[in-house]
């Protein structure tokens, strides 16, 4: 199969990851298995490799692309918010690590007829799994003006979101738009350009892809539950792509790093809250090289944490 697909940031996961030859590591983005490959080459045959992905194309990949690594593993269809049903199935407790590389793959943005990519025209889909019912196309033609407003604006971050949402309204009761030309024409005609701004229709193609998928409502508690599977000491690797995701991760860390949590008037803890992790540095961007070799690779962050225990916290806190 052709999937194309670069890793971003590869040799930085490896080495947050702190891989161990007989270590248990859980990817919940396989895509092609770029960092799954690279995890599992340091692996042993002690070790294991487990790989989530919701994208049938992607997991055709993957287990070809990992058909030569000298651990053993597995892969699972589905969603990465089922980490724990799929651990289950494997007889897996704890893992040593977990890496998470979000959004969209270079894949699914460049197979036209996916429906992700505004440079081609293609049906309204976008869906990452196939297999799920509502596609871009019903969230185009059959959601109320004030819900697509919504939508623009929490996950496209589109100032123009009443604009494009009441223009959309108005073009559908003509006729429904039924692909991605149709529906970058319109927004053509209602998003001023700017110098800097990019392509108009990029926000506009994030927030349907954001809401066809439910990626952003299940970010926080997938990584609770990841943070939950790692044993003391193994640590968690998220990269993300845009600030929306960005804000989600960087706020569960915080969250889970954090101590107490009682207000700042009572004279004593009452709440026994306990950090179960450290933040491991500030969050980490591709080099120069890498974006010039990988334009996608821009906008990428990668943050690191690590799972602590009782030890860990008496020598910290």
């Amino acid at each position: 199969m052709d999937f194309e697909h670069k890793s971003v940031m590869l040799d930085e996961v490896v080495a947050a990851l702190d891989v161990k030859p007989d270590g248990i590591y859980l990817d919940c983005t396989l895509g092609g298995a770029g960092h799954a490959k690279a995890i599992g080459e340091r692996l042993d045959e002690r070790g294991l490799i487990i790989g989530i992905d919701q994208d049938e194309d992607a997991i055709a990949a993957a287990t070809e692309n990992l058909s030569d690594v000298p651990c053993g593993g597995g892969i699972a269809h589905g969603n990465f918010s089922e980490l724990d049903k799929i651990l289950n199935n494997f007889g897996i407790d704890k893992v040593d690590g977990v890496i998470f590389d979000l959004g969209v793959s270079s894949h699914q943005i460049d197979t036209a007829e996916r429906g992700f990519s505004y440079m081609h025209d293609a049906p309204l889909d976008m869906r990452m799994d196939r297999r799920q019912n509502l596609i871009a196309y019903d969230v185009i033609n059959r959601y109320d003006e004030d819900r697509l407003i919504k939508i623009f604006r929490e996950y496209g971050e589109e100032r123009f979101s009443k604009r494009i949402a009441a223009a959309i309204c108005q073009a559908r009761k003509i006729s429904p738009i039924n692909t991605t030309g149709e529906l970058v024409k319109l927004l053509e005609k209602n998003i001023p350009h700017t110098k800097n701004g990019g392509h108009p229709a990029k926000r506009i193609f994030q927030a349907i892809r954001i809401e066809v998928n439910g990626e952003l409502e299940i970010l926080e508690s997938s990584i609770k539950k990841a943070v939950d599977r790692l044993k003391i000491g193994g640590r968690i690797a998220i990269i993300t792509f845009h600030s929306l995701e960005d804000r989600i991760v960087k706020e569960t860390f915080k969250s889970l790093a954090q101590g107490c949590i009682c207000p700042k008037n009572f004279p004593v803890c009452i709440c026994n809250h306990k950090p179960t992790i450290k933040i491991l540095g500030k969050a980490k961007t591709p080099t120069l090289d890498e974006i010039n070799f990988n334009s996608r690779a821009k906008s990428a962050k990668l943050r690191v944490a690590e799972k602590i225990g009782e030890r860990e916290l008496n020598r910290n806190f």
